[in-house]
């Protein structure tokens, strides 16, 4: 539990900024080049905006750039979808080593440092960048942010309800558990169950048509509201 002294630090993350793909995996993504360069391949324009308001509003910061085809570290290992069809194949022993050095490595790097915060009692308010895709299944979204969290958590309903507000202000369109619900399975959800009340998680969603006229606009308005919540 937070005690006197406490107070919140702010993690950031990138699940999904980059289509990379390290050389010892080149071989199966011959020929790939559009699926990587699509939605399917990673969060377009996720990583631009973590890197605007990452360092300016966080005590820590992990993006990842491979692509999220190699193995997608917003997914849990038993998630069907964890391995996409290129790595599915892959033998067993093969998967495994790749959550290993991959998905393993940076997971417990991320809760290594909220454990340590909540263990110095201090309260932990992460967000997770993303990026989605204007139109799903021919079905268009109909926002320009998303945030994405658990109900029944009331420190991220709070920080939502203050953030949609005041980016509302601003003129965006931001609704809340939407394009997806913030309880599904995720990164932050993961981390709900590892750690108690102290860890707050956000997923940040990202209407990839802001991109690139907008993204300016969107950093610099992202970044000034952070700035209200953590004063």
């Amino acid at each position: 539990m937070a005690g006197r002294g406490a107070r919140d630090r702010w993690l950031f993350t990138c699940e999904h900024g980059g289509h990379a793909v390290p050389d010892e995996y080149q071989a199966l993504f011959r020929g790939a080049d559009q699926l990587l360069a699509s939605h399917r391949g990673w969060d377009a324009g996720a990583l631009e905006v973590f890197n605007a308001i990452a360092p300016d509003h966080g005590d820590a910061a992990f993006p990842v750039t491979t692509t999220r085809l190699l193995i997608d570290l917003n997914r849990s290992l038993h998630h069907p979808h964890v391995f996409s069809e290129i790595t599915r194949a892959l033998p067993p022993a093969a998967r495994a080593d790749l959550a290993a050095r991959c998905w393993r490595r940076w997971r417990e790097a991320v809760a290594g440092t909220i454990a340590g915060w909540l263990d110095s009692g201090h309260r932990v308010r992460h967000i997770s960048v993303h990026s989605f895709t204007p139109v799903l299944n021919e079905q268009v979204r109909n926002a320009d942010i998303g945030l994405l969290y658990d109900p029944g958590r009331r420190a991220e309903r709070i920080l939502c309800l203050r953030w949609q507000a005041l980016l509302a202000e601003r003129g965006w369109r931001v609704r809340r558990n939407y394009p997806y619900r913030g309880n599904a399975d995720g990164h932050t959800t993961a981390l709900r169950r590892r750690f108690g009340p102290g860890y707050a998680g956000i997923e940040l969603e990202l209407n990839q048509a802001l991109f690139p006229a907008r993204c300016g606009k969107v950093c610099a308005d992202l970044g000034a509201t952070l700035g209200i919540l953590k004063a």
